[in-house]
């Protein structure tokens, strides 16, 4: 959902609603990879039931990623999506449920932000293509080097819409994922997988929701089931309060900030397009081994803990001495309900309320304030109280004139910050004339890494006098230029008096126009004239702004609770009315239109794709964006304005694109429809959801026994046989069977010849159209256990934050001291030119090998790298040592192990000071070197019996290779 920063406040304000994923790797073995058995129990220390994943949040990461080399073609996508999903899979290891969920057609509410995001992504698309070839010939001009431009086709992912072809290439390779899985994964085995493809109109995590609503409501029901649902988009978390399902958790990839991006032009590291200087690239390894490589770190995932959001909001919303029963739940809707006033994908939020200004804490202040003049809560069921909600409104009304002018207070103040901070940053980067580098440079006190070792003493040295009397002369030479005026830097080579600063230089950022200034008096009036261009006097088109936005608070709180009200309704204006202007709005909203229908597949893209998409299109189809005879050629413009709206960037901006006439759309598509390809009509047709299980389920026989006898009749499902989920079955136009292989549809991959899952299409329970949805606990729920202790309440910025890593917050975590640190950085320094104390050191799968013999006075390593890892490469995964000590400190006995450890190293030391000097001959070192010494002679000579294993330890070689055997 469209609510910037939301995540980020959220966090902020109930820290302890994050916890950090404890995720199981697969080992290998002789060349075999041996996967996560994911049918032990979670080592989050938790036991989920069902698992659902918004798969859009998924999709696009794989195909187009920011942090690494983007998948090469279509098929190793596919790959990196399915991968995508194991590791979520062995990451929370459902025990029922696994739903799948793709954005199908969307209601036409949300098709107009998706219209903007499609139109802004081909407009940033073609700048930056121009922007590269101008870089380009400025700077071949000025001599500078750039690798030879790639002829490759860029992705568009556009094309991650309903109704095109590769979405539904998606929907194949994703049929064939679940059948392998199900075939052959031991954690798949009694889970009931369903997809929800492209075909199947509505937003996937809506769609995930209404099958939650619905199995809900069916008296077979588990009121204790724990939900995990994937996705990084806020209105998820909305969503999952809106269940009132006492144990639900959100589970998501931890957002990192700023992580590097290589420059689109040359590829390297360390800056932008706009500030490349065409550099020949630094080498990359000894032998430029690692040329193509970019520094990639695997993302790492975090649980939100929605039991204890709902502790943090009983103890903000608990109200005492109100005129009518509290009821908790109750409150949380209308918490979920005044959020919607920051933000979200159908709506422009209130030009008041900024959630980075703690807007949601206005709005519950001003609620608890309010409602014991209501009498009565905001919401119910998803329905709402409108006389109600305008107490509210008023009340942030009178303020919003303060708002506005403290707004522009504090950012005048971020400003002048912003100024103060550039200049010391500009004074510390010019910094002395000249700086020494290696033994001699300063360094920090307490820095873990030590200084870098002087490579040539005598020639840095003389590097630092030469270096020193070139900028003598400088300072002489820029004194005698001023007149005798020394006040001038060393560094400063021209004469600057009376030269016109250049704008870039400048420390005053541009900013952008801003014609409202509701900071000042008239800012409705501006408002209104600049925005909608009509003057503040005309009261019917200000109330008419009013009950668009009105109606669009009802139809999204509708959408959360009970599902699409209507399919058709969406807000026809690109900003939202001041909170002053909500008055008399109790008789604004009667009820939405009955029985209104999503669009087709097709029908979508021609409402949400610009012109440069259209080869996603049928021929015909895709003439009606580009000619100019066409009747709808309005709806494409090449080009359109965006309006900052009192931002800063781009991307916050408004696009002001014109809406898309409906009825205009359909009658220009009436004539072409007869165009369309038997495959077309196809991918242009709504589909349905497809239930898949293993040969070992409880329901497989049933279902085999629904094709045997070819009933056409939908059949409804026992609900002993499954968990109590409850629905209609359907045979599948082209099924998966028992026993029947499965053709793959990525070449890369191998048929299924051995298939033991079967799939069927599945509808959800059916209801009569004014049925309500109770947004209430159910009856036999059990709460969860209390997470949050007193100190939590007051926990916040002012201390030190500490990841929990799974759900048990008594675990103990390893830490390392001073000591490892240190270890760490003679393995790991890549920043030392001339490398660490172990710099020359040959990586660990070259030990034993040749004459090389290890160093005796190097000191033990503490870490055992792996063969494949390299100094040099990626990060080397740690091996646990296989010491029964240091399992039992895995376990939680870290304390014993620690002062076994300083009593060893108290025990060498004591040994070394004994004996003639600690060095002579009988002393402890001698006898110590010499028994090394025969260990290692006794080793080679082990090592030669067993040639072609190497280990880099003096452990027996491992057993023959096998295949791993699940059973």
């Amino acid at each position: 959902m469209g609510v910037p920063a939301f995540f980020r406040w959220l966090s902020r304000k109930y820290p302890s609603i994050i916890v950090h994923c404890v995720e199981e790797k697969g080992k290998e073995c002789n060349g075999v990879r041996i996967p996560v058995d994911t049918t032990k129990p979670n080592p989050n220390e938790v036991e989920f039931d069902n698992l659902y994943l918004d798969m859009n949040g998924i999709i696009h990461p794989c195909t187009h990623p920011e942090d690494k080399p983007a998948p090469k073609n279509e098929d190793e996508m596919m790959v990196a999506i399915f991968e995508y999903i194991d590791r979520l899979f062995n990451i929370v290891r459902p025990r029922r449920v696994l739903y799948m969920a793709i954005d199908g057609v969307a209601p036409r509410a949300k098709m107009n932000q998706q219209r903007s995001r499609r139109f802004r992504a081909s407009k940033e698309g073609v700048e930056l293509a121009e922007e590269k070839h101008r870089m380009r010939e400025e700077i071949i001009q000025r001599g500078g080097y750039l690798p030879p431009e790639e002829i490759k086709e860029r992705f568009d992912s556009n094309c991650i819409t309903p109704g095109t072809e590769f979405m539904d290439n998606l929907a194949h390779c994703l049929r064939y994922y679940v059948a392998d899985r199900l075939s052959n994964d031991p954690g798949w085995r009694n889970v009931t997988v369903f997809l929800s493809d492209a075909s199947v109109p509505g937003e996937g995590e809506h769609k995930i929701m209404d099958f939650i609503r619905r199995q809900r409501a069916q008296p077979n029901h588990d009121p204790n089931t724990h939900h995990c649902l994937c996705g990084a988009d806020a209105d998820l978390i909305m969503l999952g309060l809106a269940t009132h399902e006492p144990n639900f958790t959100i589970i998501r990839e931890e957002f990192k900030p700023n992580k590097p991006r290589p420059c689109a032009l040359c590829g390297q590291m360390g800056h932008e397009i706009k500030d490349c200087q065409g550099t020949a690239r630094e080498k990359q390894g000894e032998h430029d081994e690692f040329a193509d490589t970019m520094p990639v770190s695997e993302q790492e995932f975090i649980f939100i803990r929605l039991c204890v959001l709902r502790e943090y909001l009983a103890r903000e919303l608990t109200m005492a001495s109100l005129p009518f029963p509290f009821d908790f739940e109750r409150s949380v809707d209308d918490w979920v309900f005044m959020c919607f006033f920051v933000g979200n994908d159908f709506l422009p939020h209130l030009p008041s309320l900024e959630i980075r200004e703690g807007a949601i804490d206005r709005l519950v202040n001003i609620y608890k304030d309010v409602v014991h003049k209501t009498g009565g809560y905001l919401t119910e069921n998803g329905f709402v109280e409108l006389e109600r909600v305008e107490m509210i409104m008023q009340a942030v009304g009178v303020a919003e004139d303060n708002i506005f002018k403290k707004r522009k207070e504090d950012d005048e103040s971020f400003k002048r910050r912003m100024k103060e901070k550039r200049k010391r940053m500009k004074a510390e980067q010019q910094g002395p004339a000249y700086l020494t580098t290696g033994q001699f440079a300063p360094h920090a006190l307490g820095r873990r890494g030590g200084p870098e070792p002087v490579q040539n003493a005598r020639h840095q040295a003389f590097d630092m006098r030469m270096q020193h009397n070139k900028d003598a002369a400088q300072s002489l030479k820029a004194t005698m230029r001023n007149g005798g005026n020394s006040s001038a830097g060393p560094s400063e080579g021209t004469d600057s008096r009376g030269v016109k600063r250049k704008a870039e230089d400048s420390d005053d950022e541009p900013e952008p126009e801003d014609n409202v200034r509701l900071w000042e008096d008239g800012w409705k009036q501006r408002y209104y004239k600049t925005k909608f261009d009509v003057d503040v006097t005309d009261e019917d088109f200000r109330r008419k702004v009013v009950q668009s936005y009105v109606e669009g608070l009802c139809w999204v709180l509708r959408y959360y609770y009970q599902g699409c009200a209507s399919w058709k309704w969406y807000f026809p204006f690109h900003y939202a009315p001041f909170a002053s202007d909500f008055k008399d709005i109790k008789g604004m909203f009667t009820e939405f239109e009955k029985g209104t229908q999503p669009f087709k597949p097709l029908e979508q893209l021609m409402g949400v794709f610009p012109a440069a998409s259209g080869n996603f299109l049928p021929q015909t189809w895709r003439n009606l964006m580009s000619s100019p005879d066409s009747s709808i050629i309005d709806f494409y413009p090449d080009d359109f304005a965006i309006d900052l709206n009192g931002k800063k960037y781009a991307w916050q901006g408004v696009a002001l694109l014109p809406f898309v006439d409906e009825r205009r759309l359909r009658a220009a598509l009436a004539d072409v429809y007869a165009d369309l390809t038997p495959e077309e009509v196809k991918r242009n047709s709504l589909g349905s959801d497809v239930m898949f299980l293993g040969k070992s389920h409880p329901l497989s026989d049933f279902i085999h026994e629904l094709y045997r006898a070819e009933s056409r009749e939908g059949t409804e499902i026992p609900a002993e046989l499954c968990h109590g989920i409850q629905g209609t079955l359907n045979l599948d136009d082209d099924p998966i069977l028992p026993d029947k292989a499965v053709k793959s549809p990525i070449p890369m991959l191998r048929d299924i010849s051995q298939n033991s899952a079967i799939g069927v299409q599945f509808k959800d329970p059916q209801y009569a159209q004014d049925f309500v949805f109770k947004a209430v606990l159910l009856a036999g729920a059990k709460m969860p256990n209390k997470v949050l202790k007193p100190g939590d309440w007051e926990r916040g910025n002012r201390e030190p934050w500490r990841p929990q890593l799974g759900f048990n917050p008594n675990r103990q975590q390893a830490h390392l001291d001073q000591s490892g640190f240190r270890a760490l950085g003679h393995n790991l320094n890549r920043n030392q030119r001339g490398g660490g104390q172990y710099s020359n050191t040959p990586p660990p799968g070259n030990y034993n090998q040749g004459n090389y013999r290890p160093s005796h006075s190097g000191g033990h390593q503490p870490f055992q790298h792996s063969r494949q890892n390299s100094l040099l490469g990626a990060p080397p995964s740690f091996h646990q040592p296989q010491y029964p000590r240091q399992q039992q400190y895995n376990r939680g006995g870290g304390h014993g192990w620690d002062r076994a450890m300083q009593s060893q190293q108290s025990s060498y030391q004591h040994n070394m000071s004994r004996g003639r000097g600690g060095a002579g001959p009988g002393s402890y070192q001698q006898r110590y070197d010499q028994r090394r010494d025969d260990w290692h002679e006794r080793r080679d000579e082990r090592g030669q019996q067993h040639q072609g294993y190497n280990s880099g330890r003096g452990y027996p070689p491992p057993p023959p290779s096998r295949r791993y055997n699940w059973n």
